[in-house]
């Protein structure tokens, strides 16, 4: 329940922030990402996705949503910009079903 109170903020129109920072094999691309394939496994990205999108599906019709998305990596001092194809299929997936 780490993500949850930071993307019940961001449904409220705040902005958030979830970041994952240690050593290189300690499971924070796992921990961010999961397995995509098994419910019990998503990761704090996808589970976030399906919480925003679950309740913009709720909501009012009159009312409207801007989501915007930034993923990225620092390592070795170099910032990389990421949005894994997959993690698009499942934003797309989840439009589709909402």
């Amino acid at each position: 329940m780490v993500a949850r109170p930071i993307v019940d903020k961001v449904l409220e129109g705040y902005n958030g922030t979830i970041f994952a920072y240690g050593q290189t094999g300690t499971g924070k691309t796992f921990t961010m990402e999961g397995i995509r394939s098994e419910p019990e496994l998503r990761g704090i990205i996808p589970n976030s996705f399906a919480h925003i999108f679950g309740a913009i599906a709720k909501a009012d019709a009159n009312t409207r949503f801007l989501v915007r998305v930034s993923y990225l990596e620092i390592y070795n001092e170099e910032v990389l910009y990421i949005f894994h194809i997959q993690l698009l299929q499942f934003v797309q997936l989840l439009y589709l079903l909402f």
